[in-house]
């Protein structure tokens, strides 16, 4: 788990079919200093993060293709809580 802020949506016209139905949003992980720690990521959303959000992002593949329902799924990042203040 690492914290993230939220950068933006993600839309796809075609996409693997265990995402219908999920909001993709841009992450862009926080290192402890609170700088950027690496290239953007994408991941699944149920919470309703918004642009400017700081969330707690998980990336447990296992769990994210059980949240999405399916063992063939891509999913390996999702958005487990949101922050605060």
């Amino acid at each position: 788990m690492q914290l993230a802020r939220v950068i933006g949506q993600a839309v796809a016209t075609v996409k693997h079919p265990s995402y219908r139905g999920w909001r993709l949003l841009l992450l862009q992980l926080l290192a402890a200093d609170g700088g950027d720690d690496g290239e953007p990521i994408l991941a699944l959303d149920q919470l309703g993060a918004g642009p400017g959000s700081r969330v707690i992002a998980c990336n447990d593949g296992a769990e994210a293709r059980k949240l999405v329902g399916a063992a063939d799924s891509p999913a390996r990042w999702f958005v487990l809580g949101i922050c605060d203040g």
